[in-house]
């Protein structure tokens, strides 16, 4: 019996274009994102059910062309489909919408605050944050929620979202030796998490740390067993 799949008939990833050509406007367009997949890399280095996609084309519908975010991340799906990676995000494929998508704003907007906001609320993308750097009045970071099929702004800094398991919010440090603002996740208590960079310099100071308390332990042992020596006590006697 002949079985019949609407699904065989759709584009793959591999007959779609994997880009739309456009090039990012500034560096923060790659960094911002970039930096919260390096982190989520350290931070779910176990998980292999997420993915998240940088300057990547979403594929929505068959007979719509590809949005393309600065960054989203998606849940439930495969981290590594194989070797030669995605070459873009087909949502009928992975059979999951992204549940986060970010957009950095640049000295020429494209649309993240009309179409493209409509756009990621039609599709039904449940988080949708807008990062834009040159806001002084305002916050310069923006989160929206799906709620009842229509985007509401949430309150604070940073924001918990209880279906990603982690909050998302700016604060000023050092990345890549620039200091500035930038976005970061957090835990539900407000503690952000820190950078690859920074965690790698946390274990560097935990392993000096250790070296030193070390060479107190070796030092105390050496006076130590001075002071048995002189009482006519053989340290390696003593047990």
């Amino acid at each position: 019996m002949f079985n019949y799949n609407p699904l065989d008939c759709l584009p793959s990833a591999e007959d779609l274009p994997d880009s739309d050509d456009t090039p990012v406007d500034n560096e923060l367009q790659d960094l911002i994102p970039t930096l919260l997949k390096a982190s989520l890399a350290l931070l779910w280095a176990e998980r292999w059910d997420w993915y998240f996609g940088v300057d990547m084309g979403i594929y929505y519908h068959p007979d719509a062309d590809a949005i393309v975010p600065d960054g989203f991340l998606s849940l439930g799906v495969h981290r590594v489909i194989d070797e030669d990676l995605r070459l873009s995000y087909v949502v009928w494929e992975e059979e999951k919408m992204p549940i986060f998508v970010l957009e950095v704003v640049s000295h020429r907007r494209r649309g993240e605050y009309s179409f493209k906001k409509q756009s990621y609320q039609d599709m039904g993308v449940l988080y949708y944050a807008v990062y834009n750097p040159l806001r002084k009045r305002k916050s310069s970071l923006e989160l929206y929620k799906l709620v009842q099929g229509v985007y509401q702004l949430q309150s604070g800094n940073p924001v918990w979202l209880p279906e990603v398991g982690l909050g998302i919010g700016s604060y000023r440090g050092i990345y890549q030796g620039i200091q500035r603002q930038w976005l970061s996740w957090f835990d539900e208590d407000g503690n952000r998490f820190p950078t690859p960079e920074e965690a790698i310099q946390i274990e560097r100071q935990r392993a000096q740390d250790a070296e030193v308390m070390a060479q107190q332990q070796r030092e105390l042992a050496q006076k130590l067993a001075a002071q048995l020596r002189k009482m006519g006590i053989e340290p390696d006697s003593v047990g």
